[in-house]
């Protein structure tokens, strides 16, 4: 590992006297390149010299210890050398991580699309409640987010919930959240205290950028306008200014009407729909030289059963990589990082097996 990170981090001194030339600023496209190659390996850096302190530190309490008579300095030592391997671990695992090679799409706008499935109201709520956890995870990562479409719940909670999120390796750590999430808890309508089970699909998708092209020819187009509603049927205004877009060719239907302006409306479903239909072309590429596993790893298809929130015994496992945490109440809070990480850790070791 040591020879691995030295040889990355010796590109460092080329990349801060690439980005100090004035040049670089007229392709927009190449600074975006350095400036993120060179944020990636700054905190490759930085992990990295933790660590070697931290060793350093252990190394040296280890010869006190062995000299030092006083019992209370010794507790004080050990104690240090506890909190110290401790934060050698997970500095371990941030390294093994970081240890795996930038993609290109680590840092593109992602749209996260979810949807309540089998358990009806009770999958609503969990719908909500797992909006929640990513956007406490956003906050925690210093992501945006900006809310794209959502059909809120009788009882609370949303049937289908979309946003954007965006930031620094967003689409890294979301990347492998599509699936189906399955959720085990009493409801609070259950007089009798039995445990339900209900469910949710996660879809995440990569928002076109400017070097993706995505045509879509207006007569393919069927634009639908419509008053905006809330649960319960109620009015949220008496305009038509929600839109549903049908996309003629695929069959995708989006829609928004969380503007009051129907040109809004219309721009933020465009958005979506650019997003699905991308997602569509590469999905029937992928299918059609799929004949081999590695088109099918990391797929994130969301008809898979990838994760269960067991509440009664606050355990969260995640059955692609045999994880389980009884520390469901932390990651309901935003706390997903040990989940991510490891995700995108295996993915990258199997890819490597193929």
């Amino acid at each position: 590992m040591e020879a691995k990170i030295t040889k990355l981090l010796s590109k460092l001194p080329d990349l801060e006297e690439a980005l100090g030339n004035p040049e670089v600023f007229q392709d927009q496209k190449r600074y975006r390149a350095l400036t993120q190659e060179h944020a990636y390996l700054s905190e490759l850096k930085s992990v990295w010299e933790k660590m070697v302190k931290s060793n350093k530190q252990i190394e040296d309490n280890q010869e006190m210890l062995a000299d030092e008579a006083n019992a209370e300095l010794k507790e004080v030592l050990e104690e240090d050398t506890r909190n110290l391997r401790s934060l050698v671990e997970k500095l371990q695992v941030d390294l093994e991580n970081l240890l795996v090679p930038p993609d290109p799409n680590d840092h593109r706008n992602t749209i996260v699309e979810l949807r309540a499935g089998t358990g009806g109201d009770e999958a609503a709520l969990f719908v909500g409640d797992c909006v929640r956890m990513y956007k406490l995870y956003a906050d925690s990562k210093g992501w945006r987010y900006e809310l794209l479409s959502c059909t809120p719940s009788e009882m609370g909670g949303f049937k289908e919930y979309v946003m954007v999120l965006s930031g620094q390796n967003v689409y890294r750590f979301l990347h492998y959240e599509g699936g189906t999430h399955r959720v085990q808890r009493v409801p609070e309508t259950e007089a009798q205290g039995r445990v339900h089970t209900s469910a949710m699909t996660v879809a995440i998708l990569l928002e076109p950028d400017e070097d993706t092209e995505v045509v879509i020819d207006e007569k393919d187009l069927r634009v639908d306008t419509y008053r905006s509603s809330g649960a319960g049927g109620q009015h949220v205004n008496t305009t038509d200014s929600a839109v549903r877009l049908t996309h003629n060719p695929t069959g995708i239907v989006v829609y928004c009407q969380e503007e009051r302006s129907q040109h809004k409306n219309k721009e933020k479903a465009m958005r979506l729909l650019k997003a699905k239909i991308v997602e569509a072309e590469q999905r029937k590429k992928q299918e059609e030289i799929a004949s081999n596993r590695s088109q099918q790893v990391g797929s994130g298809d969301r008809s898979e059963r990838i994760r269960t929130y067991n509440f009664p015994q606050n355990r969260i496992t995640d059955h692609r990589i045999n994880l389980t945490r009884y520390n469901l109440d932390r990651v309901m809070e935003g706390d997903l990082d040990e989940i991510t990480l490891a995700l995108v850790t295996h993915f990258h070791q199997e890819k490597l097996k193929l």
